[in-house]
């Protein structure tokens, strides 16, 4: 079967990469993928909206299944295009798609449907969110545009000045463009975060090994979010007794609350969690692999891909049997240009590569890289490689990890060094 996945980052890499070890794929083509999907799979020039385009390239080359990594095309509607088409699909519906596309439609559902979440109050304009932070307590909130904004739209601020200060970015000088039209303040949560994913196909849910991102640029959480500087799995922050809770009562009432709203959901559920005092609580939803817990997730994972996708397409997740991981934990940790996640300083050749190949257990995903004139790997991006390696016990996954990243190297290249860490917090018992 000849295969197609959409995007161009280290999560569609992954994806891209995994398909090709299907004994059932014939041809991975991914559009318009980056300078490792060139290696590892064909890519195609086509982008990610292009829908039209993507739907003729589909039916010219047989495709048998079509796999959506990010969520633009998703929101803008590409899985129902594509199944008018009869073309078989891994994703949800536009309608399903608005559980990430708005942060407005996700907490109106999760309090409707009785799932855990931080109380919020959402606003149509600035001049009502400003005066709502007058008038109640000064203490930390977190303040989020409602649309898609490429993972910046959302100021975790630690009192009333700061968030004033992001609910004029957002709703006055337009920051995020339309993506800002309404607003969302919400309590701000304390406590570990996780991600769960699962894959759905609005009947059965399949529950992936939870991981964890480390959004904030710098070392110890400090500095401006990101879209992610680095991921690992499994994680033990989550226990096993937390992960069934948090199947029960929160994906489980997400998926029936969607179904009931008739956007019956089918592809991947991202939960992004808080890990409270009370119990886990939803921070948001993604409808997609996030990106970089794919990496990890999709290199430990020993199922075949395609079967999951086409199970999920047919509605007969029920007779999958269970999915079967290896048992190493996976570390991957994103170096990034100089810059991010400002302006990136693009264009630099990047070296080591290959030497970095050739260590045991180690795949270097890319992400924001493509092609030059000579045929040299160049930084196209803020988030340039997903470095994600394997190893016996977390500590030696990460220490794999670091080793690949310290034979990769480009002028202005930096990244955490303290991916994993908070794994051994939770082991040891520390805060």
């Amino acid at each position: 079967m000849n295969v197609l996945v959409i995007g161009s980052g280290g999560r569609e890499h992954a994806i891209a990469w995994k398909l090709k070890q299907s004994s059932r794929v014939d041809r991975v083509f991914v559009a318009s993928g980056n300078a490792g999907t060139a290696s590892d799979a064909e890519n195609i020039p086509i982008a990610v909206t292009d829908i039209d385009a993507l739907v003729k390239f589909a039916k010219e080359n047989h495709v048998g299944m079509t796999i959506v990594g990010p969520e633009v095309p998703l929101v803008a509607g590409l899985a129902d295009i594509f199944a008018a088409e009869n073309l078989p699909v891994f994703g949800p519906s536009k309608e399903a798609a608005e559980l990430e596309g708005s942060k407005v439609f996700c907490k109106n559902l999760l309090r409707q449907g009785l799932v855990p979440t931080a109380d919020f109050q959402t606003f149509s304009d600035a001049e009502q969110a400003v005066a709502y932070l007058e008038d109640r307590e000064d203490v930390p909130v977190v303040v989020k545009a409602d649309g898609l904004a490429a993972g910046k739209g959302v100021y975790v601020c630690d009192g009333r000045e700061d968030a004033v200060r992001a609910v004029l970015e957002i709703g006055q000088d337009k920051k995020f463009g339309e993506a800002g039209n309404q607003i969302v303040i919400e309590e701000r949560l304390n406590g570990q975060e996780a991600s769960v994913l699962a894959i759905t196909d609005g009947r059965t849910i399949l529950t992936l090994e939870p991981a964890q991102d480390h959004k904030r640029a710098y070392d110890g959480d400090l500095g401006p979010n990101t879209g992610g500087m680095g991921a690992y799995c499994p994680t033990p922050v989550l226990t096993d007794e937390q992960l069934y809770w948090t199947n029960e009562h929160i994906l489980v009432p997400t998926v029936h609350a969607m179904k009931r709203c008739r956007r019956p959901f089918r592809g991947v559920l991202y939960a992004g969690l808080m890990l409270t005092h009370q119990g886990p609580k939803v921070l948001e939803y993604n409808v997609r692999f996030g990106d970089p817990e794919c990496q990890p997730i999709l290199m430990r994972l020993k199922t075949d891909l395609l079967d999951i996708c086409e199970s999920t397409w047919e509605g007969r997740l029920d007779r999958l049997p269970p999915l079967e991981w290896d048992p190493r934990p996976a570390v991957c940790v994103v170096m990034a240009a100089d810059g991010y996640p400002e302006s990136a300083r693009k264009g630099d050749v990047i070296r080591g590569l290959d030497e970095a190949a050739k260590l045991p257990n180690v795949k270097v995903f890319h992400a924001g890289t493509k092609l030059n004139e000579a045929h040299e790997v160049v930084t196209s991006g803020g988030r340039v490689l997903g470095v994600t390696a394997m190893g016996e016990s977390i500590a030696l996954a990460k220490q794999a990890a670091y080793s690949a990243v310290k034979l990769i190297r480009w002028p202005g290249a930096w990244c955490r060094k303290d991916i994993s860490d908070k794994a051994f917090q939770k082991s040891s018992g520390s805060k």
